[in-house]
């Protein structure tokens, strides 16, 4: 990865960077909030050899001196020197707890013990360093007194003793503060890479062409407006409108041999966006004066007939069992050229249902009678409705979100396609968040799972739920102009 990519990835992922920074620093307020300020005084022994004053006599005690001063230092924590310190003292330890207080370390090439007591109370550490090293120097010259009583070949003499500190040596605010503050902005940048680097979910156009081979119709930017204006279209200077403009000028080249009439518009995962595509599509149709109907087909969650506030109990349901004929059900949208087939009501065998022979026939009467139809479908993944309904369309269009889809249930999905012979001919890349881009985006305020609402025309006299009558042309119009601009 370069520089650039690491930016990137800082950039996408600068909550999780921001969020472990902070835990760090929180961690590390908590630390010295909580910590028992600890003191350290520190006392100091020299080891001299007993030898005459000729220069051969000192050259060889001080080499002796140097050889068994290490020894020396480990005697300091031993329990000979910390029981003795514990009874002298009338210290509330035993003589291993008093040990791990105590630091004994010779300085390099010398015969200097360095001794170091910790504890909470200042005044004490030093009388414990001086105890200690009182009683230690008492402890070796014992041990190497020899047994006929004559005088130890070593003396220990006190050069430095300890003296009440006035700080602690822990916490340290500043230091760790910044420490924590560290420590989290490393643990956020490494969490984000790793992140990045688990992160499977297509977020580009190339990277969905290729992962799935397909060519890739259009992105579609995200935009926080689309919950209250979910239809894009009427807005000619809208980033998300021109995005719809540009997928339906690339499906016409999406198949130049036989163009295809009857479309379908899925995705592998609920929520992605495919109603939306399939209705802003639609309408994108019809402005250039096609005959255009937009089908309703995701029986399980219906979501055509909400967008455009149309009544959704008489639609393709109803067709399929014989209870009402197309034209009965068919509902225009102003004068756009486009009708739209809504779903009815839900059936309790959706599946059965689209991939029967009067399913067939629907869709067969529907191109004969419109230039194009959109069929907006079930998700593939989760349900089997739309495989069934894949035999009898001339070709599918698959909606990606950005950000959210793995590359692998992409995959999956465009099997699933391919295995009953249905023609993939591209994807749509949905939700693209611009970085640096105002005003512009894209995003859908109903997805996959959604409680049902069924809505009544403009016009309609009874309640919207129990609604029963189609919204006229012109109010349709009006109503289709306010939710696009």
């Amino acid at each position: 990865m370069d520089l650039r990519g690491f930016l990137r990835v800082l950039a996408r992922r600068w909550l999780t960077v921001a969020l472990v920074t902070v835990a760090g620093l929180a961690a590390a307020v908590s630390v010295v909030a909580l910590s028992t300020p600890q003191y350290q005084a520190d006392s100091q022994v020299f080891v001299s050899a007993r030898v005459s004053t000729s220069i051969s006599d000192m050259n060889q005690g001080s080499a002796f001196s140097q050889a068994r001063v290490q020894s020396y230092a480990d005697i300091v924590t031993s329990p000979r020197v910390t029981g003795v310190v514990v009874q002298e003292l009338g210290l509330p330890l035993s003589a291993d707890q008093l040990a791990q207080q105590i630091t004994a370390t010779v300085q390099l090439n010398t015969v200097l013990i360095d001794i170091s007591v910790v504890d909470r109370n200042p005044a004490l550490a030093a009388t414990i360093a001086n105890a200690v090293a009182d009683e230690a120097s008492r402890q070796i010259v014992s041990l190497e007194t020899p047994t006929d009583d004559t005088t130890a070949p070593v003396r220990i003499s006190l050069t430095r003793a300890a003296t009440p500190p006035t700080a602690p040596i822990s916490p340290r605010p500043t230091l760790d503060l910044a420490g924590g503050l560290l420590a989290g902005l490393l643990g956020g940048v490494g969490l984000a890479l790793l992140r990045d680097m688990m992160d499977t979910t297509l977020r580009t156009g190339p990277a969905l062409a290729e992962a799935t081979g397909l060519p890739v119709l259009g992105t579609v930017p995200f935009d926080r407006t689309a919950p209250e204006a979910p239809l894009a279209v009427g807005a000619v200077h809208s980033a998300r409108a021109e995005s719809i403009r540009m997928v339906r000028t690339n499906l016409q080249f999406a198949n130049v041999d036989k163009k295809p009439k009857v479309l379908l518009v899925t995705s592998p995962l609920a929520s992605e966006g495919k109603t939306s595509i399939a209705a802003n599509l639609a309408l994108s149709m019809a402005e250039t004066g096609s005959r255009v109907c937009l089908v309703d087909a995701d029986l399980r969650s219906p979501s055509v007939a909400g967008t455009f506030g149309l009544v959704q109990d008489a639609g393709l349901t109803s067709v399929l069992i014989d209870a009402a004929t197309l034209d009965e059900v068919l509902q225009p949208v102003g004068t756009t050229g486009l009708c739209v087939l809504t779903s009815g009501q839900m059936p309790p065998n959706p599946a059965e249902l689209l991939s029967s022979e009067r399913m067939g026939d629907v869709l067969d009467e529907l191109a004969r009678c419109f230039d194009h139809v959109i069929v907006d479908s079930a998700p593939l993944l989760p349900v089997a409705d739309t495989i069934g309904l894949g035999s009898l369309v001339d070709g599918a269009v698959l909606v990606v979100r950005s950000g959210r889809t793995a590359s692998e249930r992409v995959r999956h999905a465009v099997e699933a396609l391919r295995a009953v012979g249905v023609p993939v001919l591209g994807a749509v890349l949905s939700m693209v968040q611009l970085r640096g881009a105002t005003g512009y985006g894209y995003g859908y305020g109903y997805g996959y799972g959604q409680e049902r609402t069924a809505g009544a025309g403009a016009g309609t006299t009874v309640p919207p739920s129990r609604g029963s009558r189609l919204r006229s042309g012109a109010t349709a119009m009006v109503s289709l102009l306010r939710i696009g601009s």
